[in-house]
């Protein structure tokens, strides 16, 4: 009996760690025959007008400087296969975010323009090759709070549960390190552009680093803020960790009217970002960012829809007063193309408090980036419209998503973040010493 009930625990046991664990090793042999080696579906649909991967964008175009943060445009000289907007939504509707939709209604001369379809996302080998190992290794823990299993890989190409679709997203690869001097702006409901922070940017995702097994942090963001003036010298630091649900994410705040770093504990879900004057919340960045406690996320399935994409003439060459125009940003310099996304659709959990009742992401398939996102409010009415810019970096290569913005319908303002044409650019850069992510370093580099 005793022999009996210990193989009944043995086996109860396996059961469960292969609930938590992630894909076969038969259903990950998908991964570089029918799915690219992230996951995404290696063919293209059926009309081809979204084409099958081959490889993604990895040579630079003419013109790109080693070492510039200004990428050209390698698609410089298209033309739109034709545009969606109020007159036309209704032909199309299948393909537009709720948001969008919202904002052809409300805006008569908000429209996308819809460019042929490229699939130039690419990764480094390493990013691949660990992607395989992490398909049968990865698993969620703590009801999907806290992740690992995987390391310097997409721990979820073939997933099943929206926790991990959104794991996918917040680890997401747009390098190891890097570095940019920004904006983040407000267009006001009187159709007026002001900044709202301006500074030098620092991020990092020790989770990519090769040399290494493992980490315990999987992003870390630095902010020193340059204007406007009354912010001057301000500086924010913010870390999370992969297992969210028992060490959650830390942050501080150096104040230089205080000359001390704070401990700044609410800097994140619902709570206001002053690095975009409030007008959204910290866990809006990136579309989302941060633990994933207070939903519950559902993996819908996948559709085809039009998101921003190789937005090169947004991020990298746009004016700031010829991008931000009254209302919503300036069609001629936005690109939208049909890609294939992931749907999630995040509930707010019982008992947990948020500003959004709901909040629906669109995860780009081959990049695992959220490039749309609808936020409903506590009646149940669209409440403001996200969207994230992508423009490969493709001398890494890597997406890079970090131009992102939110419209708020309520108020009828919006907000564009991390805007960097005009300073200069983002930049690949070497991960800092440990010690560079220190309060005491935080405080150094806030001094006027």
């Amino acid at each position: 009996m005793r022999f009996k009930k210990s193989l009944l625990i043995l086996a109860l046991a396996a059961v469960g760690h292969t609930a938590y664990a992630g894909v076969s090793a038969d259903e990950a042999k998908q991964l570089g025959n029918s799915l690219t080696l992230i996951g995404a579906e290696k063919a293209g649909n059926k009309d081809g007008s979204i084409p099958a991967y081959t490889g993604g964008l990895t040579k630079a175009p003419a013109g790109f400087k080693e070492g510039d943060g200004i990428r050209p445009n390698p698609f410089a000289g298209e033309k739109p296969l034709y545009s969606v907007d109020a007159k036309s939504m209704d032909k199309h509707a299948d393909k537009l975010t709720e948001g969008a939709k919202a904002l052809m209604k409300r805006y008569p001369s908000f429209r996308i323009d819809v460019y042929p379809t490229h699939r130039t996302v690419a990764f480094p080998k390493f990013v691949t090759d660990n992607t395989a190992k992490c398909a049968v290794s990865a698993k969620t823990t703590n009801k999907g709070l806290s992740m690992d299993g995987c390391h310097a890989g997409f721990p979820f190409p073939i997933p099943k549960t929206g926790n991990e679709a959104m794991w996918n997203h917040l680890v997401r690869f747009n390098g190891q390190s890097y570095a940019a001097k920004y904006r983040n702006l407000i267009n006001d409901a009187s159709g007026r552009t002001s900044l709202a922070t301006e500074g030098m940017n620092v991020q990092e995702y020790p989770y990519w680093d090769a040399s290494k097994t493992s980490a315990e942090t999987y992003w870390r963001i630095k902010n020193t803020y340059t204007g406007p003036a009354r912010r001057a010298g301000e500086a924010l630091m913010v870390i999370d960790p992969l297992d969210m649900a028992t060490k959650d994410r830390r942050a501080w705040q150096y104040l230089p009217g205080q000359r001390r770093v704070k401990v700044a504990p609410d800097l994140s879900h619902d709570t206001p970002n002053p690095g975009t004057s409030g007008s959204n919340t910290f866990d809006d960045i990136f579309l989302f960012t941060g633990s994933m406690e207070r939903f519950n996320f559902k993996l819908v399935g996948k559709k085809e829809m039009f998101v921003p994409y190789n937005a090169y003439g947004a991020v990298y060459q746009a004016k700031q007063d010829d991008l931000l125009k009254p209302g919503h940003l300036n069609p001629d310099l936005v690109r939208w193309e049909l890609h294939r996304v992931w749907v999630v659709e995040a509930t707010l959990g019982e008992g947990k408090r948020h500003v959004y009742s709901k909040r629906i992401f669109y995860l780009d398939e081959d990049s695992w980036a959220a490039l749309a996102s609808d936020q409903y409010d506590a009646r149940g009415q669209l409440y403001r419209v996200g969207f994230a810019y992508m423009a490969p970096s493709y001398e890494i290569p890597a997406p890079y998503t970090d131009m992102f913005g939110q419209y708020d319908l309520i108020s009828g303002m919006y907000s564009l973040t991390g805007f960097i044409a005009e300073t200069g650019g983002m930049r690949p850069t070497k991960p800092a010493s440990v010690s560079n992510w220190s309060p005491d370093a935080l405080a150094g580099g806030g001094l006027r």
